[in-house]
């Protein structure tokens, strides 16, 4: 019983270190794309490579901004509830 609470536990941990982690790009994408559609629908160019090409370009730039923080909190959930399950403690 006490095997089953540690690992859905930790399951449910990580599950929100992953939210956390997605966070800021799927921001990026949603605010991109809304004011893309909004331009799109204020000028009538229903252009798919126009929502496309600006929506890759802030996700790559989010993520480049934001890596350090998310290696960081990988690394952080890593070993402060990864390794103490491995070894045992």
């Amino acid at each position: 019983m006490l095997d089953e609470v540690i690992f859905f536990d930790t399951l449910r941990q990580g599950l929100w270190i992953s939210v956390i982690i997605s966070l800021p790009i799927l921001t990026a994408a949603l605010i991109t794309g809304v004011s893309i559609g909004l331009v799109q629908a204020l000028t009538s160019i229903q252009e798919m490579t126009l929502t496309f090409v600006p929506k890759l370009a802030a996700i790559v730039i989010v993520f480049w901004m934001s890596m350090g923080f998310m290696t960081q909190t990988l690394v952080s959930f890593f070993h402060n509830r990864i390794v103490p399950l491995i070894i045992g403690g």
